[in-house]
């Protein structure tokens, strides 16, 4: 089995130790070639390379962006239709960066030495799952999306980190606290949801869409938009009709539950094939908590069975 290890050497805990651990104990197993992310969407142009050059398995040690990265590059050019493919290579996930939301929702040991130890045996018996992933536009993500505060706060975390800073949750809780008081208009909604067959929402400040749960982690405490989201159902969507200072703090509380956000200021919908969402002036985007930019409109879309992950 051919393997194509991707690595990304800034990410937190993704260090020359655990990649050389790493490349060592899969050789046996497998034949290796390793290459080092060296920017941005680098790992997008890995991606397609591991299909062009008809990889069997992607391995990736790094965070959610990086895993982001290398599943759109695998993807590039898939239509969005559901079901298996046969054309790409399998995936494998390795942790390596602060959060690694996606590799806990698969229950990949934290430590890279332990999730390589677990990864192999895998492979060994012959272990694997098809996962539905979103799509954002022609963007794919894994856990989550979002258009308004959560991407704005993304946003702020990302300038963080090229200052030097380390994203962590307690830096993004912050910047989501400091941009809700300071820069976001609470009095004239921006956004309207549009679904097949459904008269058009009005009246909406923020889309939050859930692809797993939990969400995201503060720490080793799981942060839950709502307990239905998962790999093998449609997208799951919460939407934000008012934005009282109360009313939201109220409503974000319930996300450090099992039970996920609530309040009446929210709208929950549950297993979404697709959506749209439409902004009467740009909102920040963000995907895997990547930011994106701006837009006007984003098209989601839930695909089953998109890619084959070894776990």
């Amino acid at each position: 089995m051919r393997a194509l290890l991707v690595v990304n050497p800034k990410a937190t805990t993704a260090s020359a130790r655990a990649r050389d651990v790493l490349a060592r104990a899969m050789a046996s197993d497998l034949k290796i070639d390793l290459v080092e992310t060296q920017r941005r969407n680098h790992a997008i142009e890995l991606g397609a390379q591991a299909v062009a050059e008809a990889y069997d398995l992607v391995v990736v040690l790094g965070g959610d962006g990086t895993v982001n990265e290398v599943i759109n590059g695998i993807l590039r050019g898939v239509d969005g239709k559901p079901g298996p493919r046969t054309d790409q290579p399998a995936l494998a996930v390795v942790p390596g960066g602060s959060t690694n939301v996606f590799h806990r929702a698969l229950d990949i040991p934290r430590d890279p030495v332990e999730a390589t130890g677990s990864l192999l045996d895998a492979i060994r018996e012959g272990r694997s799952r098809w996962l539905g992933l979103g799509k954002a536009d022609d963007r794919w993500f894994t856990f989550t999306a979002g258009l308004g505060l959560d991407a704005d706060s993304v946003r702020m975390v990302e300038r963080a980190r090229a200052r030097g800073k380390t994203a962590t949750p307690t830096r993004f809780a912050a910047a989501a606290l400091r941009r809700f008081f300071t820069a976001t208009d609470r009095r004239h909604p921006a956004l309207t949801l549009e679904r097949p067959g459904e008269e058009p929402l009005t009246g909406l400040y923020l889309g939050i869409v859930g692809n797993s749960a939990p969400w995201t982690y503060f720490g080793s405490h799981p942060i839950v938009l709502t307990p239905t989201a998962s790999f093998d159902t449609g997208l799951d969507l919460v939407v934000l009709r008012r934005m009282r200072t109360v009313g939201t703090l109220w409503a974000a509380s319930g996300m450090l539950t099992e039970k996920g956000i609530r309040g009446r200021s929210t709208t929950v919908f549950e297993n979404l094939d697709e959506f749209r969402l439409v902004a009467d002036r740009p909102m920040h985007l963000q995907v895997d908590g990547d930011y994106l930019g701006e837009r006007e409109a984003v098209s989601f879309k839930s695909v089953p069975a998109a890619i084959r992950v070894i776990c």
